[in-house]
C-alpha cells in the first residue's frame, strides 16, 4: 500500500518526536537536572574538588648558639689572672692533680662571648700539677702564662708568633716511659713561665732563678708524660701556630680541673 506524501511527512514527524522523547527519558534517568549536554559537562566539572597548589614549606630559622660570657670551668681566682685584652685562651685541663693526661681547647673571644675550638688530647708533667714548680720535680706549673714566642727544628709553617727555626731544637733522648723523643721539638711554643717574653724559646734566662725551672714549652706529643711541658699532636701544634695571633694577646691557662675552678 502506498501512503500519500502528506501521510509520510506526518509519520516521520511522529517517529522523530517519539525518538526525542526516548532520548530525553534516557538522559533524565541518569541525571534528571540538566536539559542539555552543555549543562551536563558544566555540572560534572563543578562537582570535582578544586585543585590546590602545594603549600610552600616555611624556611627553618636556626638560632645561633649563645656563647658563654666567661670561660667555663674557671674560678674567680683563675679568671682574675687572665688579662682583659686576651682574646685567645688555650685552656689545658688536667684529668687530675696527679695525672699526666689532659685536654686542650683553644677558646677565642668573639661577639662578646667565648667560642671553643676542638678538644685535643694532651700530656703534661709525669707527676701531675703544682702551684709551685721547681726544676726536676716532674710537675707542670698551674697558672696563666703568656704565649709570645715559637720555634722549632722545622721551617716556619706560617706562624703568626715570632718563629725561631734552628737545628738546635732536637734531642735523641728517650721519654720517662722509654719512648723516643725524636721530633718532639719540630714545633714548639714557649710558655712564659720563668722566662723573658719576646726571646727565642731557646733563651735560657730565668728571672726567678734556675731552681724554679724553666724551658717549659708546648711541643709535639711523644706518647707519654713530660717533665713539665704540655704536648699535643704534631698536626695540632701546626694548627695552633697558624692560629695564635699576637694581636689577640694569647695566653695558656693550665692546671688540673679542681685547681682551675678556684
Amino acid at each position: 500500500m502506498h501512503l500519500p506524501r502528506t501521510a509520510l511527512s506526518v509519520t516521520a514527524a511522529v517517529i522523530a518526536s517519539t525518538l526525542g522523547i526516548v532520548a530525553y527519558q534516557h538522559i533524565s534517568d541518569e541525571n534528571p537536572t540538566p536539559s542539555s549536554g552543555r549543562a551536563l559537562v558544566a555540572q560534572d566539572t563543578a562537582t570535582e574538588p578544586p585543585v590546590r597548589a602545594p603549600a610552600t614549606p616555611r624556611a627553618t630559622v636556626q638560632s645561633r648558639p649563645e656563647l658563654p660570657a666567661q670561660l667555663p670551668g674557671l674560678g674567680r681566682r683563675t679568671l682574675a689572672q687572665v688579662p682583659q685584652n686576651s682574646r685567645q685562651v688555650l685552656l689545658v685541663t688536667g684529668a687530675g692533680k696527679n695525672s699526666a693526661s689532659a685536654k686542650v681547647v683553644l677558646w677565642q673571644r668573639v661577639d662578646g662571648g667565648w667560642r671553643p675550638g676542638t678538644v685535643w688530647a694532651a700530656h703534661n708533667g709525669y707527676k701531675g700539677w703544682t702551684d709551685e714548680h721547681y726544676a726536676g720535680d716532674l710537675h707542670s706549673p698551674i697558672g696563666v702564662f703568656g704565649l709570645t714566642d715559637a720555634g722549632g727544628r722545622l721551617t716556619d709553617p706560617g706562624s703568626k708568633l715570632p718563629y725561631h727555626q734552628s737545628g738546635a731544637f732536637y734531642t735523641n733522648d728517650v721519654g720517662l716511659q722509654g719512648e723516643s723523643l725524636h721530633g718532639v721539638f719540630d714545633y714548639v711554643i714557649a710558655i712564659n713561665y720563668n722566662r723573658l717574653p719576646g726571646t727565642s724559646p731557646m733563651d735560657g734566662t730565668k728571672p726567678m732563678g734556675d731552681s724554679r725551672g724553666g724551658g717549659i714549652w708546648i711541643h709535639v706529643d711523644h706518647g707519654g708524660p713530660t717533665h713539665a711541658c704540655v704536648s699535643i699532636s704534631k698536626a695540632h701544634m701546626k694548627q695552633l701556630l697558624l692560629t695564635l695571633d699576637p694581636a689577640d694577646h694569647p695566653v695558656v691557662v693550665m692546671g688540673d680541673a679542681a685547681s682551675l675552678a678556684r
